[in-house]
Formats: C-alpha cells, sequence, structure tokens
C-alpha cells in the first residue's frame, strides 16, 4: 500500500511555515508526572528567532509537566468559521521544552518581542511565576486537509535542525 504521506515540497513548506507564523495560541500536549496525556490551550509566538515559544505559570500543571518529561506536542491551525473542521490546515510539531531562565541577558529581548504580537501579557509577564518555554521542534507533520498530509524536518519550517 502507498503512503498517504506526501514527499515535502514549496507549497507544504511554505503552508507550514504560514501557520507557525501566524499562530498566536496553540494546544499543548504533555505527559503529566504520574504519566497521563494532558492537553491544554497555551498561547503562542516565535522567539527573536524564530524559535517556538510560550509563557507558563509554574503554578500550570502543564509546567510541572514540562519540567519532568520535555517531550512535547503541540497542535497549531484553527478550524475555520463554517464547514467541516478538518478541511482546514493544521501543523503539529513535536519538539522538547526548555525553560528560558529570567536570569539571562536574552530574557529581556524575547520578553519584548512577545510583548509586540501579545500585548495583553504585560498584565503578567513580570509575575516570579512566569517563564517562557522555548521549543526545539525536531518532527513536524502538516495536514492540508484530506488527502494533503506531509511529514516536514526543521528545516522546512526554517528551524534550527
Amino acid at each position: 500500500m502507498k503512503s498517504p504521506i506526501l514527499p515535502a515540497d514549496d507549497d507544504a513548506r511554505e503552508l507550514a511555515r504560514t501557520l507557525l507564523a501566524g499562530a498566536r495560541s496553540a494546544a499543548l500536549a504533555v505527559i503529566t508526572p504520574t504519566g497521563e496525556p494532558m492537553a491544554t490551550r497555551v498561547a503562542f509566538g516565535l522567539s527573536p528567532e524564530g524559535t517556538p515559544l510560550t509563557l507558563v505559570s509554574d503554578l500550570a500543571p502543564h509546567s510541572a509537566a514540562m519540567r519532568a518529561n520535555p517531550a512535547v506536542s503541540l497542535l497549531l491551525g484553527e478550524p475555520g468559521e463554517r464547514g467541516d473542521p478538518l478541511i482546514h490546515p493544521r501543523l503539529t510539531l513535536q519538539a522538547r521544552a526548555a525553560f528560558l531562565s529570567r536570569n539571562l541577558p536574552r530574557h529581556e529581548e524575547v520578553a519584548a518581542h512577545y510583548l509586540r504580537s501579545h500585548p495583553k501579557a504585560r498584565l503578567y509577564i513580570g509575575f516570579a511565576d512566569f517563564s517562557f518555554v522555548l521549543f526545539a521542534v525536531h518532527r513536524a507533520h502538516l495536514n492540508g486537509g484530506f488527502g494533503r498530509a506531509w511529514t516536514l524536518c526543521p528545516s522546512d519550517l526554517g528551524l534550527p535542525a
């Protein structure tokens, strides 16, 4: 049987990069410290270098889960207002989460960049329990709608390998 996964091409790369650049939220999937799967919605953005990131509170269960097991998955893409939600493109990122220390000089640059796309975060970005999490993507799965699926690598997304 022929694989339904198409070879990566320029159209797939462009669609995936568009989804990545336009996402302001994502579904984050983690494995909790008790070994159970958990999905939640998080704010989503890109670092100045283009690395996927989010801002999370240490009070959130998904923060503890990422600290215990950094293997995560993020789902980007929103269904349209009409029709079957499965006809709309979506991008799944498989990644490893890494918390960015507030003590690094880079933190201020990342925060300023993040606030340009998430201005409401100004209300809580300085709270002691909030941290940025950077996602090192190692694989991506793009579903462009029925019969259009690709597996992509970080370079297809314009990300470091």
